[in-house]
């Protein structure tokens, strides 16, 4: 049996010596077996490798063959993942290699230009930011899934107030939870001129700056860098299709710090199949609240279930 451990019919005869003299006092071990504690330790090598023997204290600990099987599982398990997570980081690395070995050949096209833009990282992101802004022209578009908890927060709501202030329109996106975790940014926003909408959640940050430039994390996501700057139209304006979908599918932000009406979200959260843990971490409210929402949406649309639910709001056109 311990051959799938990876040892020798040697190695398993002197577990099978040991293991009845599993503790007792190391030199008594080798008096036993007729050699000394040196010849000993030697001998037992193979097993001290593999943890299934080590030295307590004086005395030899030997573990008995169920522990050794449940431990050996445990080992293998682990190494089984590690090989899979390092396949699977494999796997993803295949479409990159597709992807970079997928140019035109000598001939195929008449041109072969590049695309415009770079990734970058480093660098004040508010001076860049705010150069970047008061350095072109054209309406602003943001996806803000974070970025109230950054510090520069106030300052770019500055460089925003002041692009408005100069005829240029500015609109912003933000999740559901920003309600409630950000009241003071959004009425810095709103005191600027700014148009909000309130949706479920985000998948990532954007930035669109009239129909020239676009800025995006590489990959895409919350991260400040690297940063992807695009200036290529038809990627800037695939970016633009992306925020307006956003934008048709949010609703108003009433005043700030009033009260945004949970129910549309809390309906496509459902629709979705979210359970009660995500929809309560997506809109920022607690467990509890989710739980006591959800009862209130059952019982005023007449249904028992979330499905239900879901197909009774559609009929009524709620969503």
């Amino acid at each position: 049996m311990l051959s799938a451990l990876g040892l020798d019919a040697e190695a398993e005869h002197r577990y099978h010596q040991v293991l009845p003299l599993s503790g007792t006092p190391v030199d008594e071990v080798a008096t036993a077996l007729g050699v000394s504690v040196e010849e000993l330790d030697v001998r037992l090598g193979p097993l001290f490798e593999h943890g299934i023997a080590a030295h307590d204290q004086g005395r030899l600990r030997v573990l008995p063959l169920t522990e050794v099987v449940t431990w050996a599982i445990v080992r293998e398990g682990a190494a089984a993942r590690a090989i899979r997570e390092r396949l699977d980081a494999l796997a993803a690395s295949i479409p990159l290699l597709v992807a970079a070995g997928s140019r035109p050949g000598p001939g195929e096209v008449e041109d072969l230009g590049r695309v415009d833009g770079e990734v970058s990282t480093g660098g004040n992101a508010l001076t860049l930011l705010t150069a970047l802004i008061e350095g072109t022209t054209g309406d602003l578009l943001f996806l803000r899934p974070d970025t109230w908890q950054m510090p520069r927060e106030s300052a770019m709501a500055q460089v925003v107030g002041r692009a408005i202030a100069s005829g240029r329109r500015s609109r912003a996106i933000y999740p559901m939870r920003a309600v409630r975790e950000a009241t003071d940014t959004l009425r810095l926003r709103v005191e600027a001129g700014e148009e909000l909408r309130i949706v479920d959640d985000l998948p990532t940050r954007l930035m669109v700056i009239g129909t020239t430039h676009a800025i995006v994390p590489e990959p895409l996501g919350f991260a400040d860098e690297p940063r992807l700057l695009v200036r290529q139209g038809a990627l800037v304006g695939a970016l633009t299709l992306l925020f307006e979908r956003y934008w048709d599918l949010g609703v108003t932000l009433p005043d700030v710090g009033d009260r945004v009406e949970d129910r549309t979200f809390l309906l496509r959260q459902l629709a979705a199949g979210a359970k009660d843990e995500q929809i309560a971490r997506t809109l920022g409210l607690s467990l509890r609240t989710v739980r006591r929402r959800v009862a209130d949406l059952l019982i005023e649309l007449g249904v028992d279930t979330r499905f239900q639910a879901g197909a009774e709001a559609v009929r009524r056109g709620w969503l």
